[in-house]
């Protein structure tokens, strides 16, 4: 017996967001899409389907490999889904999380209007 259950209750269930409520804001916002259709909170889900999430500036692209309406423990996730996501995606996370980084020295104060500015001209010219 396959039971259906609601994306966002499933999304919340299997800790790709933290409330439930944050699950049903991103259905709204089309960031969550099934076969490349943006779905609704209320769109029920099944065995099988492949759902992707805009995590910018990842497309996460998951399996659900069963379904469950009850929040799980992390170490019970990999038997409710599948991770599809290419490793690219994850390497240009990790990409622009190293380019985000910014040292400045203890008591230097904050960047002047030109700092900030060369600052961001440099953070333009890594990313192309």
């Amino acid at each position: 017996m396959d039971i259906n259950i609601r994306i966002d209750k499933w999304l919340w269930a299997v800790r790709l967001f933290k409330t439930r409520s944050l699950a049903s804001d991103a259905c709204r916002s089309a960031k969550v899409k099934i076969l490349d259709q943006v779905v609704k909170p209320s769109r029920e889900i099944k065995t099988g389907d492949v759902i992707s999430i805009s995590f910018p500036p990842i497309l996460k692209t998951v399996k659900v490999c069963a379904v469950s309406g009850n929040r799980v423990s992390a170490k019970l996730v990999p038997e409710l889904m599948e991770d599809l996501t290419p490793p690219e995606e994850y390497e240009k996370l990790k990409r622009n999380h190293e380019t985000e980084f910014e040292f400045r020295q203890r008591g230097i104060g904050r960047p002047t209007k030109r700092e900030r500015r060369e600052i961001e001209y440099l953070k333009r010219t890594l990313d192309e």
